[in-house]
């Protein structure tokens, strides 16, 4: 089982460095990603500059490897990436980063929706939303 998670925000140089690897194989004919990025959210008139994501890490990384057995099982894809921010990560920055790949567009483009949705339903991670006056609050998903 694949530990999903990655300290702090997931970078624009990782996301490209997963795209480049899927170069060589040459039995792909569609990529379908989704990036989920910190809001600055005003909540009760305080501005959200970061989530604190925090998870059981073993409990979260099963609930993903269950989500990406169910998604193969659904969908014919070629492979499939999910990968979780843990820590802080500040607005404006990637907190989720879901990569799909298989040999027709259709089926990826499915496959991220149902993907993303399950993640936010069933994945037991959770975001404590933190304010510029250093207050804070859980983030309810939506």
């Amino acid at each position: 089982m694949k530990n999903c998670f990655r300290e702090g925000a997931i970078t624009p140089n990782f996301i490209a460095n997963s795209i480049a690897h899927h170069q060589v194989k040459t039995n792909i004919g569609a990529h379908q990603i989704f990036l989920g990025q910190v809001r600055a959210d005003k909540i009760d008139d305080k501005l959200v500059v970061a989530i604190d994501y925090s998870a059981h890490e073993e409990m979260a990384n099963k609930a993903f490897h269950a989500i990406r057995e169910a998604t193969f099982e659904k969908f014919d894809l070629t492979c499939m990436h999910i990968y979780h921010s843990y820590g802080i990560v500040k607005a404006g920055e990637i907190c989720l980063f879901v990569f799909v790949s298989s040999a027709h567009r259709k089926m990826v483009q499915e496959a991220i929706e149902y993907v993303v949705e399950e993640i936010k339903a069933n994945a037991p991670v959770f975001g404590k939303e933190l304010f510029e006056d250093n207050s804070h609050v859980w983030k309810v998903n939506n």
